[in-house]
């Protein structure tokens, strides 16, 4: 069952992946810009979830974000697997990531001195990294813990 494969633009993704238990590719895609014209594609990004999740969404069927980001409950365990498409330094990929939550999580009144330290790391961690095209990042974010596991499978140049 986990040799399937899923292609996000041109990059394979397993239908599932085991953490402490499987998770299912549930959610893909990529994201990219338009500079002068061109779409310029960064990351392949694919989200696998519990597939008993299905079942745990019910209850918020047709209540609008801003609820379901109010809800702790709504939150389980996640597993996000991004591939790098258009080579980018480290730091200039955590600096992204950086400001993309800070300002979701301040559009939720939710940036705190503790988000903000946790984002430091964050940083930090990709600062000395170099993300050449096909390299993986795993962002894991167990149901158990408050701490994501981040993991890269940087591809080196010869």
């Amino acid at each position: 069952m986990g040799s399937e494969m899923v292609m996000v633009d041109e990059f394979p993704f397993p239908s599932q992946i085991t953490t402490t238990k499987p998770l299912s590719l549930l959610g893909h895609g990529i994201t990219d810009m338009e500079i002068h014209f061109l779409q310029i594609k960064f990351t392949a990004i694919g989200v696998y979830l519990d597939p008993e999740i299905v079942g745990h969404l019910k209850q918020w069927k047709g209540k609008p974000g801003k609820v379901l980001a109010e809800d702790d409950d709504f939150f389980d365990a996640k597993f996000f697997r991004i591939v790098v498409i258009k080579e980018i330094k480290g730091s200039q990929y955590g600096g992204l990531l950086e400001g993309a939550v800070r300002d979701r999580l301040a559009a939720e009144d939710k940036y705190e001195e503790e988000e903000e330290a946790a984002l430091e790391k964050v940083v930090e961690f990709f600062q000395s990294k170099y993300c050449k095209s096909k390299s993986v990042i795993t962002f894991h974010f167990p149901a158990t813990s408050n701490t994501a596991e981040v993991h890269t499978a940087m591809k080196l140049s010869h």
